[in-house]
């Protein structure tokens, strides 16, 4: 008359034939792999764009094109340095990719030139570079931003409590505390 009550494990594919766990930690194997070819070819593209920017001032110097390759690899290094702190932290950096947005409307504007731009078209990016610039306020004035929700090792706040749980910045300030 009783009925046992069924546990978790004994859900459909409960023998384990798909090991939850094994799936996510190899697709983030995956995904780290993914990303390791994505900084290689951002690498290979930014010593082509150096070799470029070379070539371009060896021959007729075209000040807006050298330019523009020049803003071109500030983009790719940045989108580099995004990457890197995703391969370390395993979450996209807000301040990093605000960074990388200010400089790709900048160059924008340098490559098309200011007054080669329309009135409304100006006024957006205007806009855009006030917001993205409040934005960039705001992630700097909240250092822990990026990690509150990537809670890594990393995370200056990780946990708040107790002196068990202080902060991997602590020890900093009772390095130069006199010894009682």
């Amino acid at each position: 008359m009783y009925k046992q009550k069924r546990l978790k494990s004994q859900f459909l594919f409960g023998d384990r034939w798909f090991d939850r766990h094994a799936i996510v930690r190899n697709m983030e194997a995956f995904q780290d792999l993914i990303v390791i070819v994505l900084c290689l070819t951002l690498f290979v593209v930014m010593v082509m764009q150096l070799w470029g920017i070379f070539t371009a001032l060896t021959t007729a110097l075209d000040y807006k094109h050298v330019t523009s390759k020049m803003l071109f690899i500030l983009i790719l290094v940045e989108l580099f340095r995004l990457l890197m702190v995703y391969l370390q932290e395993h979450s996209i950096s807000v301040g990093v990719a605000v960074e990388v947005t200010i400089v790709s409307v900048l160059r924008e504007i340098v490559v098309h030139g200011a007054l080669e731009i329309s009135w409304m078209q100006t006024a957006a990016m205007c806009g855009l570079l006030f917001i993205l610039g409040t934005l960039l306020v705001v992630c700097a004035k909240t250092p822990h931003m990026d990690c509150i929700s990537a809670s890594t090792k990393y995370c200056p706040i990780r946990h708040r409590g107790g002196k068990e749980h202080q902060n991997e910045f602590s020890h900093y300030s009772d390095e130069n505390k006199p010894i009682a």
